[in-house]
């Protein structure tokens, strides 16, 4: 389906992808995965032909259709509805070539192709694309402009997938979506029937949605079957069999090196010494293993403990507009180490609630009782527009901290996760996960007794989520999470808390039981996933052991040779030993001189030995490679 090439690609001088090869076979479903800023956006627009290749090429079949989510959300005063069915512009060009036909066999040919391409259903199915992305039937009907960017974007998702395209590209689609968007996404693209590549950092998408992984690291592709923990758990073993082979690889050329070094200029050794030296420039050198570990986030403990309840609300309302309150008759307590995730669809008045324990809303009925003394910060994705764009990281530390020498102010900076070169990056400069960091940083400055965080992770990578993850589960003080990410909401909350139709209520059930309720996940359809990842690795195991059983009759040769080096260094240190002591010269030269000879001889048949095993190991690598 998709054939990239010996591709490389730069972006103002700075080379992203060096020399990438990939092949997608139609009908993957394929995550593309790697750190921010390594080049996944742009290899995007090299596919679709925004972004000339420096060398190699991208082919796809003839006439396939390429849908990506436009960059700029729709503002039209056409309703969401229309917007998603003028999508398809083939079935929009023969509606309207239809109204104007006269000849009876084009007018058949209209009809038969529309017949072709299930024309007639698709209001249904834009529809249910819509209600899935969030968008009641009433919201359908209202013209585009009502809604602000974010529902927006999800209108230009909508159109997306209506259209179905040939090859699906969808970069970062969870960003502007809630957890239940992403749970109906999720399961959308888990089922669509042609080929998609996804950007994404949300671990539970990249398990359940995919089928393969495309890892873009060090300017190169490399594809791997299976979800995103498999990949994961597949590259950490080869990373350290990597890792180990090369500590083998380098005893092996310091062990050549050594005699090459002691006996290059003996006239007697000069045949073994050459050969040495063209073993080791065979030898290809196997790369270290790059640590690129990710920045830890720190919170700051809460300056001082509160008692519990920190908040309790009895029969409170909240909103925006008098008498018309979004929240109603809540009845809630937080206590210091309640860890509590958010649920409900977006719209619901998970922010409202997160701005009433804040203090940024008043309640308008009932008591809102607050534990003396106590800190409370907030993160949310839209307040990175409130950083001053010119100044960097370390003016904006310097402002709550005028008082204190730089090496403190910097050490603080340090804590979140930004190295000495960003400290004195421009805000408007820095990436959107570099924002994230400084904005969480200074919303927890001061110690909060309560965190909350809305939307933390839409710029984070997955490792820096998984240092987000470890962060909240150190911090000492009680946490309220809204997030579509629910690998973080496993891994971090004790409570789930349902917020739907005016209240906030505890959910009983985790969140596999939330995810069955929102898209209806079938036992069968969880059942059918598990043995259809069993079979995989099934397969995966039986073509590895075909080739180390086809690799059996060298890995014994490899065994035997290894055997008889031993005893062939064991001889020769004894007898080394011997011939270490004097008094034998004196006693019986005789038994010196054969044992001098023997000694010679052993050694040769040595040198030998271990060029073969180094040709069969070389070879048994390359028959039993992946």
């Amino acid at each position: 389906m998709l054939t990239i090439n010996d591709l490389s690609l730069r972006v103002a001088g700075r080379l992203l992808l060096d020399h990438a090869s990939l092949f997608l076979p139609e009908g993957t479903k394929a995550g593309l995965v790697g750190r921010n800023g390594t080049g996944k956006t742009t290899l995007f627009k090299a596919i679709t032909g925004e972004l000339s290749a420096e060398t190699g090429s991208i082919s796809l079949p003839r006439n396939t259709r390429i849908g990506q989510v436009a960059q700029e959300a729709p503002g039209t005063e056409e309703p969401l509805i229309d917007i998603v069915l003028a999508a398809d512009k083939e079935r929009a060009a023969l509606i309207a070539e239809e109204k104007t036909a006269t000849d009876p066999a084009r007018i058949a040919e209209i009809h038969i192709r529309l017949a072709d391409i299930d024309a007639h259903s698709a209001e249904a199915r834009a529809a249910t694309i819509l209600s899935g992305l969030g968008f009641d039937s009433e919201a359908q009907k209202r013209p585009a402009s009502s809604f602000s960017g974010g529902w927006r974007m999800r209108v230009a998702l909508a159109a997306v997938l209506f259209s179905e395209p040939d090859l699906l590209l969808l970069d970062e689609p969870t960003n502007y979506l809630d957890l239940e968007g992403t749970l109906w996404l999720e399961n959308y693209v888990a089922k669509y029937p042609r080929t998609v590549l996804l950007i994404s950092h949300d671990r539970d998408l990249l398990n359940r949605a995919v089928n393969s992984i495309v890892h873009l690291e060090q300017k190169k592709l490399t594809f791997w079957r299976g979800g995103y923990d498999q990949f994961d758990r597949q590259r950490a073993e080869q990373l350290e069999l990597q890792e180990k082979s090369r500590v083998k690889q380098e005893a092996q050329r310091k062990h050549l090196q050594s005699f090459i070094d002691r006996f290059r200029a003996k006239a007697s050794k000069a045949r073994q010494a050459q050969s040495r030296i063209k073993a080791l420039e065979r030898m290809k050198p196997i790369a270290a293993v790059v640590d690129d570990s990710v920045k830890p986030f720190s919170f700051p403990e809460p300056v001082k403990t509160v008692a519990s309840p920190i908040v309790a609300l009895d029969n409170v309302s909240v909103g925006y507009q008098p008498q018309n309150p979004i929240l109603k008759k809540l009845s809630l307590r937080i206590d210091a180490d309640d860890r509590i995730a958010l649920l409900g669809a977006n719209g619901n008045g998970k922010s409202t609630f997160a701005k009433l324990l804040a203090a940024r809303l008043k309640a308008e009925a009932g008591t809102m009782t607050v534990a003396p003394g106590l800190k409370v910060a907030i993160f949310a994705q839209h307040q990175l527009d409130d950083l001053r764009p010119e100044e960097n990281a370390y003016e904006h530390v310097r402002r709550l901290m005028p008082d204190a020498p730089e090496s403190k102010v910097r050490a603080r900076v340090a804590r979140f996760g930004l190295s000495t070169e960003k400290m004195n990056t421009p805000a408007k400069d820095l990436s959107g996960g570099e924002k994230a960091r400084l904005l969480m940083g200074l919303s927890a400055f001061d110690g909060p007794n309560l965190f909350i965080l809305d939307e933390p992770t839409n710029h984070l990578d997955i490792d820096s989520r998984e240092e987000l993850m470890v962060a909240l589960n150190d911090f000492p003080g009680a946490v309220i999470l809204i997030s579509h990410d629910r690998h973080l909401i496993e891994a971090t909350a004790d409570r789930l808390w349902l917020v739907k139709d005016g209240g906030v209520e505890p959910f009983d059930g985790d969140m596999a039981d939330y995810r069955q309720m929102v898209v209806g996940v079938s036992a069968g359809d969880r059942r059918e996933k598990r043995e259809a990842e069993k079979a995989s690795k099934a397969d995966r195991r039986r073509e590895a052991a075909q080739r180390r059983a086809a690799a059996e009759p060298l890995a014994k040769q490899i065994r035997a040779t290894e055997a008889l080096m031993d005893r062939l260094r064991k001889r020769i240190d004894l007898i080394e030993d011997e011939l270490a002591n004097p008094a034998l010269y004196e006693k019986d030269p005789t038994t010196a001189t054969q044992l001098a000879k023997e000694r010679s001889q052993l050694t040769g048949q040595l040198n030998d030995q271990e060029e073969r095993w180094l040709e069969m190991s070389s070879e048994y690598e390359e028959a039993t490679a992946e």
